[in-house]
């Protein structure tokens, strides 16, 4: 159980709107809240560091997927500088999810990600 669940939370939410950006500046922006300035993201598809490699990752995903939005998938958990949170990829047209995962995140001292390892659980056939 999380101590500090206020944190791991916030840290979530801006992951999340960094995700859902979709506009390069809101983008941008977003990522520059979530992540420290050398920050990582590593999932099996991805292995990038700063705020420029974290960007165009989610802009791929974007461009993957027109039209999907990014949402939490169960609870926040977290200790210590670690957070974990399931997530799933929803066509906002017809509530599908083809894409699912969890990332286990670190923070700084200031709530925001030092590193992503992201873990895909469901991923369509060609993707």
């Amino acid at each position: 159980m999380s101590v500090n669940t206020d944190r791991y939370e916030s840290a979530a939410a801006r992951y999340f709107e960094a995700w859902n950006a979709s506009e390069p500046e809101a983008l941008k922006k977003a990522v520059a809240a979530a992540w420290t300035t050398d920050g990582g993201y590593t999932d099996p598809l991805a292995d990038v560091r700063g705020h420029e490699g974290i960007a165009a990752v989610i802009a791929a995903a974007h461009a993957q997927f027109p039209g999907f939005v990014f949402r939490p998938l169960g609870a926040v958990d977290g200790h210590h500088d670690t957070a974990r949170f399931g997530w799933e990829l929803v066509n906002e047209a017809d509530g599908s999810a083809p894409v699912a995962g969890f990332d286990v995140v670190t923070l700084d001292d200031e709530g925001r990600i030092r590193q992503v390892l992201g873990f895909l659980d469901r991923v369509p056939a060609g993707a």
